[in-house]
Protein backbone atom coordinates (compact mmCIF):
# COMPACT_ATOMS: atom_id res chain seq x y z
CA UNK A 1 0.00 0.00 0.00
CA UNK A 2 1.37 3.43 -0.95
CA UNK A 3 2.45 5.67 1.91
CA UNK A 4 0.68 9.03 1.96
CA UNK A 5 2.55 12.30 2.40
CA UNK A 6 0.99 12.77 5.85
CA UNK A 7 2.08 9.29 6.96
CA UNK A 8 5.59 9.95 5.65
CA UNK A 9 5.83 13.23 7.59
CA UNK A 10 4.57 11.61 10.79
CA UNK A 11 7.12 8.82 10.38
CA UNK A 12 9.90 11.37 9.84
CA UNK A 13 8.92 13.26 12.98
CA UNK A 14 8.85 10.04 15.00
CA UNK A 15 12.30 9.04 13.71
CA UNK A 16 13.69 12.48 14.54
CA UNK A 17 12.39 12.15 18.09
CA UNK A 18 13.86 8.65 18.34
CA UNK A 19 17.18 10.06 17.17
CA UNK A 20 17.19 12.76 19.85
CA UNK A 21 16.29 10.27 22.56
CA UNK A 22 19.12 7.94 21.53
CA UNK A 23 21.67 10.27 23.12
CA UNK A 24 22.42 9.63 26.79
CA UNK A 25 24.91 10.44 29.52
CA UNK A 26 26.64 7.17 28.74
CA UNK A 27 26.75 8.01 25.02
CA UNK A 28 26.52 11.81 24.66
CA UNK A 29 28.15 11.81 21.20
CA UNK A 30 27.46 9.56 18.22
CA UNK A 31 28.49 9.22 14.59
CA UNK A 32 26.01 8.96 11.72
CA UNK A 33 26.81 5.25 11.28
CA UNK A 34 26.14 4.56 14.99
CA UNK A 35 22.80 6.36 14.86
CA UNK A 36 21.77 4.65 11.64
CA UNK A 37 22.54 1.23 13.09
CA UNK A 38 20.80 1.80 16.43
CA UNK A 39 17.70 3.30 14.78
CA UNK A 40 17.54 0.81 11.93
CA UNK A 41 17.59 3.58 9.32
CA UNK A 42 19.73 4.35 6.28
CA UNK A 43 22.75 6.60 6.65
CA UNK A 44 21.38 9.07 4.12
CA UNK A 45 18.09 9.33 6.04
CA UNK A 46 19.90 9.92 9.33
CA UNK A 47 22.22 12.48 7.71
CA UNK A 48 19.24 14.48 6.42
CA UNK A 49 17.55 14.41 9.82
CA UNK A 50 20.75 15.54 11.55
CA UNK A 51 21.21 18.38 9.08
CA UNK A 52 17.66 19.59 9.75
CA UNK A 53 18.03 19.27 13.52
CA UNK A 54 21.40 21.04 13.41
CA UNK A 55 19.89 23.96 11.49
CA UNK A 56 17.49 24.48 14.42
CA UNK A 57 20.16 24.03 17.09
CA UNK A 58 18.91 20.68 18.39
CA UNK A 59 22.17 18.89 17.57
CA UNK A 60 25.77 20.01 17.07
CA UNK A 61 28.53 18.39 15.01
CA UNK A 62 32.12 18.20 16.16
CA UNK A 63 34.18 18.92 13.01
CA UNK A 64 37.17 16.98 14.33
CA UNK A 65 35.48 13.75 15.49
CA UNK A 66 32.53 13.98 13.07
CA UNK A 67 30.30 13.07 16.00
CA UNK A 68 26.99 14.68 16.87
CA UNK A 69 25.74 15.74 20.29
CA UNK A 70 22.61 17.48 21.58
CA UNK A 71 22.46 21.24 21.05
CA UNK A 72 21.39 24.14 23.25
CA UNK A 73 17.86 24.23 21.84
CA UNK A 74 17.19 21.08 23.87
CA UNK A 75 18.28 22.95 26.99
CA UNK A 76 15.85 25.77 26.20
CA UNK A 77 12.95 23.32 26.02
CA UNK A 78 14.07 21.57 29.20
CA UNK A 79 14.16 24.88 31.06
CA UNK A 80 10.63 25.73 29.90
CA UNK A 81 9.27 22.36 30.98
CA UNK A 82 10.96 22.11 34.37
CA UNK A 83 10.34 25.73 35.36
CA UNK A 84 6.62 25.35 34.69
CA UNK A 85 6.15 22.12 36.65
CA UNK A 86 4.27 22.92 39.83
CA UNK A 87 6.03 20.09 41.66
CA UNK A 88 9.43 21.64 40.91
CA UNK A 89 8.38 25.12 42.03
CA UNK A 90 6.93 23.83 45.28
CA UNK A 91 9.62 21.27 46.05
CA UNK A 92 12.80 23.24 45.33
CA UNK A 93 13.22 24.96 48.73
CA UNK A 94 12.21 21.78 50.55
CA UNK A 95 14.76 19.70 48.62
CA UNK A 96 17.44 22.25 49.45
CA UNK A 97 16.47 22.23 53.12
CA UNK A 98 16.68 18.43 53.17
CA UNK A 99 20.14 18.52 51.60
CA UNK A 100 21.27 21.02 54.25
CA UNK A 101 19.91 18.85 57.06
CA UNK A 102 21.03 15.42 55.84
CA UNK A 103 24.01 16.28 53.65
CA UNK A 104 23.01 13.99 50.77
CA UNK A 105 21.49 14.48 47.32
CA UNK A 106 17.70 14.75 47.01
CA UNK A 107 15.26 14.10 44.15
CA UNK A 108 11.67 14.38 43.05
CA UNK A 109 10.53 11.47 40.86
CA UNK A 110 7.37 10.60 38.96
CA UNK A 111 6.01 7.34 37.56
CA UNK A 112 6.01 7.26 33.76
CA UNK A 113 5.35 4.06 31.88
CA UNK A 114 7.33 1.29 33.52
CA UNK A 115 9.99 3.62 34.96
CA UNK A 116 10.51 6.38 37.46
CA UNK A 117 11.72 9.64 35.95
CA UNK A 118 13.60 12.26 37.98
CA UNK A 119 12.06 15.72 37.64
CA UNK A 120 14.16 17.67 40.11
CA UNK A 121 17.50 17.19 41.85
CA UNK A 122 19.55 19.09 44.40
CA UNK A 123 23.15 17.95 44.80
CA UNK A 124 24.91 17.75 48.13
CA UNK A 125 28.37 19.24 48.73
CA UNK A 126 30.04 15.85 48.37
CA UNK A 127 28.23 14.18 45.44
CA UNK A 128 29.13 10.72 44.24
CA UNK A 129 28.58 9.04 40.87
CA UNK A 130 25.01 7.81 41.21
CA UNK A 131 22.58 6.77 38.48
CA UNK A 132 20.34 9.82 38.71
CA UNK A 133 19.91 13.11 36.88
CA UNK A 134 16.94 15.19 35.78
CA UNK A 135 15.24 13.25 33.00
CA UNK A 136 16.90 9.96 33.95
CA UNK A 137 14.73 6.84 33.84
CA UNK A 138 15.30 4.07 36.36
CA UNK A 139 13.45 0.81 37.03
CA UNK A 140 10.63 1.05 39.55
CA UNK A 141 11.28 -2.17 41.46
CA UNK A 142 14.85 -1.39 42.55
CA UNK A 143 14.53 2.30 43.46
CA UNK A 144 13.11 3.71 46.67
CA UNK A 145 11.15 6.36 44.72
CA UNK A 146 9.62 3.71 42.49
CA UNK A 147 8.58 1.56 45.42
CA UNK A 148 7.19 4.54 47.35
CA UNK A 149 4.94 5.49 44.43
CA UNK A 150 3.98 1.99 43.30
CA UNK A 151 3.04 0.82 46.81
CA UNK A 152 0.23 3.39 46.79
CA UNK A 153 -1.26 2.40 43.42
CA UNK A 154 -4.16 0.07 42.67
CA UNK A 155 -3.48 -3.66 42.81
CA UNK A 156 -3.95 -4.00 39.04
CA UNK A 157 -1.21 -1.42 38.46
CA UNK A 158 1.16 -3.23 40.81
CA UNK A 159 0.52 -6.53 39.05
CA UNK A 160 1.18 -4.91 35.69
CA UNK A 161 4.65 -3.87 36.86
CA UNK A 162 5.35 -7.33 38.25
CA UNK A 163 4.25 -8.98 35.00
CA UNK A 164 6.57 -6.64 33.11
CA UNK A 165 9.49 -8.33 34.86
CA UNK A 166 11.57 -7.72 37.99
CA UNK A 167 14.98 -7.74 36.37
CA UNK A 168 18.15 -8.14 38.41
CA UNK A 169 20.57 -5.20 38.48
CA UNK A 170 22.65 -6.19 41.50
CA UNK A 171 22.77 -9.16 43.87
CA UNK A 172 20.36 -7.23 46.14
CA UNK A 173 17.68 -6.56 43.52
CA UNK A 174 14.31 -8.00 44.53
CA UNK A 175 13.17 -10.30 41.73
CA UNK A 176 10.70 -12.62 43.45
CA UNK A 177 7.10 -11.40 42.86
CA UNK A 178 5.83 -12.52 46.28
CA UNK A 179 8.73 -10.83 48.07
CA UNK A 180 8.12 -7.67 46.07
CA UNK A 181 4.41 -7.64 46.91
CA UNK A 182 5.25 -8.08 50.60
CA UNK A 183 7.74 -5.21 50.50
CA UNK A 184 5.23 -2.89 48.81
CA UNK A 185 2.69 -3.72 51.51
CA UNK A 186 5.22 -2.78 54.19
CA UNK A 187 6.15 0.39 52.31
CA UNK A 188 2.52 1.52 52.21
CA UNK A 189 2.04 0.76 55.91
CA UNK A 190 5.19 2.54 57.12
CA UNK A 191 5.01 5.48 54.71
CA UNK A 192 8.48 5.20 53.22
CA UNK A 193 10.68 2.95 51.09
CA UNK A 194 14.36 2.10 50.99
CA UNK A 195 16.71 0.78 48.35
CA UNK A 196 20.06 -0.59 49.51
CA UNK A 197 22.42 -1.45 46.67
CA UNK A 198 19.46 -2.70 44.62
CA UNK A 199 20.11 -0.66 41.47
CA UNK A 200 23.84 -0.01 41.83
CA UNK A 201 26.52 -1.20 44.22
CA UNK A 202 27.48 1.21 46.97
CA UNK A 203 24.35 3.38 46.98
CA UNK A 204 21.40 3.60 49.36
CA UNK A 205 18.25 5.71 49.28
CA UNK A 206 15.12 6.53 51.25
CA UNK A 207 11.91 7.82 49.64
CA UNK A 208 8.47 8.90 50.79
CA UNK A 209 5.29 9.30 48.72
CA UNK A 210 3.91 12.71 47.74
CA UNK A 211 0.13 13.10 47.51
CA UNK A 212 -1.71 15.50 45.22
CA UNK A 213 -4.94 17.38 46.01
CA UNK A 214 -7.06 14.33 45.13
CA UNK A 215 -5.20 12.11 47.60
CA UNK A 216 -3.36 10.18 44.86
CA UNK A 217 0.33 9.41 45.09
CA UNK A 218 1.87 10.91 42.00
CA UNK A 219 5.44 11.72 43.04
CA UNK A 220 8.07 10.70 45.55
CA UNK A 221 10.87 12.55 47.29
CA UNK A 222 14.09 10.68 47.94
CA UNK A 223 17.50 11.16 49.49
CA UNK A 224 20.40 9.12 48.15
CA UNK A 225 24.02 8.64 49.10
CA UNK A 226 26.82 6.10 49.38
CA UNK A 227 26.23 3.28 51.87
CA UNK A 228 29.41 4.15 53.77
CA UNK A 229 28.01 7.64 54.45
CA UNK A 230 24.24 7.24 54.74
CA UNK A 231 22.41 4.76 56.93
CA UNK A 232 18.97 4.01 55.37
CA UNK A 233 17.76 2.69 58.73
CA UNK A 234 18.45 6.00 60.50
CA UNK A 235 15.10 7.01 62.03
CA UNK A 236 16.05 10.69 62.05
CA UNK A 237 16.71 10.68 58.29
CA UNK A 238 13.55 8.67 57.60
CA UNK A 239 11.42 11.14 59.58
CA UNK A 240 12.99 14.11 57.79
CA UNK A 241 12.20 12.57 54.38
CA UNK A 242 8.61 11.79 55.44
CA UNK A 243 8.19 15.29 56.82
CA UNK A 244 9.47 16.81 53.56
CA UNK A 245 7.02 14.64 51.58
CA UNK A 246 4.16 15.78 53.79
CA UNK A 247 5.13 19.44 53.36
CA UNK A 248 5.24 19.16 49.56
CA UNK A 249 1.93 17.27 49.55
CA UNK A 250 0.35 20.12 51.50
CA UNK A 251 1.67 22.66 48.98
CA UNK A 252 0.10 20.61 46.17
CA UNK A 253 -3.30 20.86 47.88
CA UNK A 254 -3.30 17.63 49.85
CA UNK A 255 -5.85 17.86 52.65
CA UNK A 256 -5.88 16.16 56.05
CA UNK A 257 -9.17 14.44 55.21
CA UNK A 258 -6.85 11.85 53.62
CA UNK A 259 -4.94 9.76 56.13
CA UNK A 260 -1.22 10.47 56.00
CA UNK A 261 1.16 8.16 57.83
Amino acid sequence: METTKEEYLLSSVKNALRLLRSFSLEEPEKKVTDLAQSLGLGKSTVSRMLATLASEGFVLKDPETQKYRLGLSILDLNTIVTSNLEINRESQPILQKLVNEIGETTHIAVLEGMDVVYLNKVECKHPVQILSHVGRRNPVHCTSSGKAILANQEEEVIEQFIQNGLYKHTVNTITDPDDFRSILKTVKEQGYATSIEEISDGSASIAAPIFDYTGRVVYAISVIGPVHRMNPYNISIINKVKSAAKEISSKLGYMERFHYK
